[in-house]
């Protein structure tokens, strides 16, 4: 589906002009115009370096604003909520414009805050979108790291490796926008696949930008949103393209109190349009072909507007699969978080990291995200028993009293007693029981590259998986579950390793243990 941009501009200046929440929110603080002082200036005219400034609106900068920025030769690169931008110029002369506040990060904004609670085996450094990259290739070399060769990254980042105690000469850089931790993929220089990032049509959302404040709601309520399938991929079934997309937007919801339905037709308000397209395909981000970009997805509204809010746009030039490389789950997963309104995580074992990896389900950090959003899933009470009533006898496996009357709203029962485990009557809430059995101490010392860790875990209905983490970025999943054993890799130093198993219902245990590897 082709839309009207022009349509889409106008309805952005109609939707955007009683959303002003004048803060600019980043992953670090906030920044209230006059906070920090003597930082930002308002309507100001600044002349040579720093080329690249954040400029705070007294309200959402829609097309006008832009053009007329454009007009003074001051170019658009990201946008920051609540109505920021990231812009770059030579002289910015902002004068006569609604800006209450302007000025450049600060260099402790550009390191993600994880970081300083956990070490990295590498850095991903991203930098400002009109930097040369043979520039930001010799800064890094100059600033002492090594860069470590990825042929698969997205343009404009640099995997690197150095000393910690670097980051902050690094960051004070102006061609730098933002330092996280770089995955283990990343590092080791396998192939990925990765996010530019959700769009917005003021421009691409920066990624040391906090999140959003996704869909509105009222606290409490559910936030119901539809989907429509404009398209599909002809490379694989299309009922399993829309299975697996669903299956997306239902791991959401399994965390979270939205909803998702099924709309009649396309551009309804508070919808999720699904398009599988090649190259221009009638909005302002074309795709690149096979490789590279294999999809992208629209902010909720706010900031953006109807019909584009919360679309997911699918290359079809991709070779779309189920359960290997361009899985299309994984990536309708990720996708999905942000037409939600989450952006990228500096986990890299987080569903929401932007460098793809093959997902069965989200993680503690992006359901941690998505509940900040619209609150948790909070399942009703099952409904009481309705009927005639009865008397019924029944021999329980579970220990003590008996069973129940066929569907009585009133009936009664005796049961033999016994020992075993019962399904519960209600929503489960019981957790697994995992335990490690090997190695038996919770700190261990090795000069191993890997370590191999079994357990066994139960629960009162069943154990569906059991994964593991490490706090140097790896992840997996074990094999088995009632009996269940991990190859960990290990790098030099302190790995803690945090074994989780869960049950259908999503509830789970979780035990750690600390190797360190000399």
């Amino acid at each position: 589906m082709a839309y009207s941009w022009l349509a889409v501009l106008i309805l952005a200046l109609i939707a955007q002009t009683a959303w002003a929440q004048g803060v600019i929110r980043l992953k670090t603080r906030n920044i209230v115009p006059g906070q920090p002082p003597g930082q930002g200036q308002r309507g100001r005219i600044a002349v040579g370096p720093p080329r690249h400034y954040l400029v705070l609106f007294g309200s959402y900068p829609g097309p006008d604003v832009r053009q007329e920025l454009a007009e003074r030769r001051i170019n658009v690169l990201a946008y920051v909520p609540d109505n920021a931008l990231m812009v770059s110029a030579a002289a910015l002369n902002l004068r006569g414009l609604d800006v209450t506040w302007s000025g450049p990060l600060d260099p402790a904004d550009k390191i993600s805050p994880i970081l300083s609670t956990r070490t990295a085996g590498g850095y991903l450094v991203v930098f400002q979108p009109d930097t040369p990259m043979a520039q930001a290739r010799a800064l890094v070399v100059e600033r002492g790291f090594t860069v470590l060769e990825n042929a698969s990254l997205l343009p404009g980042q640099l995997v690197v490796t150095g000393a910690f105690s670097a980051l902050g000469s690094l960051s004070t850089s102006d061609d730098v926008a933002y330092i996280r931790p770089a995955s283990v993929d990343l590092v080791s220089g396998t192939p990925v696949m990765g996010c530019a990032g959700p769009l917005t049509e003021a421009g691409p959302v920066a990624e040391y930008a906090e999140i959003g404040s996704g869909w509105s709601h009222a606290p409490g309520s559910t936030v119901a949103l539809q989907y429509f399938f404009d398209s599909v991929t002809p490379k694989l079934d299309p009922n399993l393209v829309r299975g697996q997309i669903v299956r997306a937007f239902a791991e959401w919801a399994r965390y979270a109190n939205i909803s998702f339905s099924p709309a009649s037709q396309a551009a309804v308000t508070r919808s999720i349009d699904i398009l599988f397209a090649s190259y221009a395909h009638g909005d302002a981000y074309p795709f690149d072909g096979p490789g590279g970009v294999l999809a992208h997805t629209f902010y909720p509204a706010p900031p953006n507007a109807e019909p584009v809010a919360g679309d997911l746009h699918f290359d079809a030039s991709e070779n779309w699969q189920v359960g290997a490389n361009v899985d299309l789950f994984s990536v309708a997963l990720h996708e999905a978080g942000h037409a939600l309104g989450l952006g990228h995580s500096d986990n890299p074992g987080a569903v929401m990291y932007p460098y793809y990896r093959v997902q069965t389900g989200l993680t503690p950090d992006d359901i941690a995200g998505i509940q900040a959003l619209y609150g948790p899933n909070t399942p009703a009470a099952p409904p009481p028993p309705t009927g005639s009533g009865g008397t019924g006898t029944g021999s329980g496996s579970g220990a003590g009293t008996g069973g129940t009357g066929s569907s009585g709203g009133g009936g009664t029962g005796t049961g033999s007693g016994g020992t075993g485990n019962n399904p519960p009557s209600g929503p489960d809430t019981v957790p697994p029981r995992l335990a490690i059995l090997s190695p038996a101490s919770t700190i261990v010392s090795t000069t191993a590259a890997t370590i191999t860790i079994t357990g066994t875990a139960s629960d009162n209905v069943g154990v569906t998986a059991v994964k593991w983490t490490t706090s140097t970025q790896s992840a997996g999943d074990a094999t088995g579950a009632t009996s269940w054993s991990a190859v960990v890799p290990l790098l030099v130093g302190d790995n803690v390793v945090t074994v989780r198993a869960y049950d259908a219902a999503g509830n789970s245990a979780w035990r750690a243990i600390t190797v360190v590897r000399h």
